[in-house]
């Protein structure tokens, strides 16, 4: 897959969404399967989809403090997500290309975030 070097970069908030709808549409799935992995599936549904919110959430901060804060809360629900994904690669619960995908953006948007926290934490270059 060739990128465009012209393209403007995906907002944070839209790569968020995208990723907890590829996220339900795992959790679908997984609604069939054994009691065990259903509880898991809701244990990633819960954090993958609140990235996102959290994400919403800090455009409209109050603060700095505030936007700093809901990024940081967005970004531990990105490592839980992204923590859940591998219990769920190592214990086999559903297709590995697919969870190796999801796990690789979790990776991807915990790094970003994280970035996006220590860019605000420096404030405005003088």
């Amino acid at each position: 897959m060739k990128t465009n070097p012209d393209a403007k970069p995906q907002d944070i908030r839209e790569r968020a969404f995208e990723f907890a709808v590829r996220v339900v549409r795992l959790c679908r799935m997984l609604d069939s399967k054994p009691s065990a992995d259903r509880m898991l599936a809701r244990q990633l549904l819960r954090s993958a989809t609140s990235i996102g919110a959290n994400l919403e959430e800090a455009q409209a901060a109050a603060s700095k403090a505030d936007f700093i804060n809901k990024n940081t809360i967005a970004l531990k629900e990105a490592r839980e997500t992204h923590y859940w994904l591998r219990l769920f690669i190592a214990t086999e619960t559903a297709r590995a290309p697919e969870l190796t995908a999801l796990t690789d953006e979790a990776q991807q948007l915990k790094r970003i975030l994280a970035a996006i926290i220590i860019s605000a934490k420096k404030g405005p270059t003088q």
